[in-house]
């Protein structure tokens, strides 16, 4: 049984960035990121979580770690809202740390999101 179920942020104009980047991705990779972010609607909270897979990044933001083809690490930012894991950014990392524009910009759409 989900313990929260996901959601793709929308935004004011009625697109949604974390469905339209998994759109753009390979279908290998699409599933792998599907399934771990299955994996977390079923096992909420975090701390049943492998530790790999889930992360606290600021606040009420956490991310989806998903080891992708060629050895990439896809990231989709996400928060949990009233049941609903609301995935508010995706990326391919880059780097160890996450980019602080990715963080903000999950901030940013968390903060719209709540606004309502």
């Amino acid at each position: 049984m989900k313990k929260i179920s996901a959601h793709f942020f929308k935004t004011d104009s009625g697109n949604q960035p974390v469905k339209e980047w998994l759109l753009m991705l390979g279908d290998p990779d699409k599933k792998i990121i599907g399934q771990d972010i299955k994996s977390i609607e079923f096992g909420w909270p975090r701390d049943y979580q492998p530790p790999t897979l889930v992360k606290n990044l600021h606040g009420k933001v956490n991310e989806v770690r998903s080891n992708i083809s060629d050895g990439r690490i896809a990231r989709v930012l996400f928060a949990v809202i009233d049941q609903k894991m609301v995935l508010l950014h995706g990326f391919v990392k880059k780097s160890q740390k996450t980019p602080k524009a990715d963080l903000d910009l999950a901030k940013s759409r968390l903060r719209d999101y709540e606004r309502g």
